[in-house]
């Protein structure tokens, strides 16, 4: 089986060291050097966390690795656009449409996350969903690092 093509949204590194958040995204990353997740990373990551703390951006570092980084292409800013004028986000929120879009064009299986607010909402996926129907894209699965785990039975 092949690994799942996982997009990571910033906020998921940042999230290895949050007390809410560590417990689930330590297992997330564990399950990266498994081998069960190919990581993707955009270049707009790279550059949210440049300004990041040490630990954050030494975990970048270990993990780019296990995936490929990506850079915007017309398709995606084509695709952010129509996420803008479909007002799924405002245009302040024009970052977090561009990392959905670019998952959906690189025909990523999912994106990980745990920004509540503007990717990982329940009103917002099957937005984006409709959008990327209508553009001709497949659909992409949003979830957070808890709920893509393998857990064992």
């Amino acid at each position: 089986m092949r690994p799942l093509r996982v997009y990571l949204d910033t906020c998921v590194f940042g999230g290895a060291f949050d007390i809410e958040f560590s417990t689930a995204t330590q297992a997330f990353f564990a399950q990266v050097r498994t081998g069960r997740f190919h990581l993707v990373v955009s270049a707009l990551v790279l550059d949210e966390l440049m300004a990041a703390p040490l630990p954050v951006r030494e975990l970048l570092d270990e993990m780019l690795p296990y995936g490929e980084t990506i850079y915007p292409t017309e398709d995606a800013l084509q695709l952010q656009a129509a996420y803008l004028d479909a007002g799924i986000l405002t245009p302040k929120w024009a970052d977090d449409a561009l990392h959905v879009a670019m998952a959906t064009v690189t025909h990523c299986d999912l994106v990980v996350s745990w920004n509540f607010r503007h990717i990982v909402h329940f009103e917002k996926v099957p937005r984006y969903n409709a959008v990327n129907t209508l553009n001709r894209y497949g659909m992409i699965a949003i979830n957070t690092p808890a709920e893509v785990l393998e857990y064992d039975e």
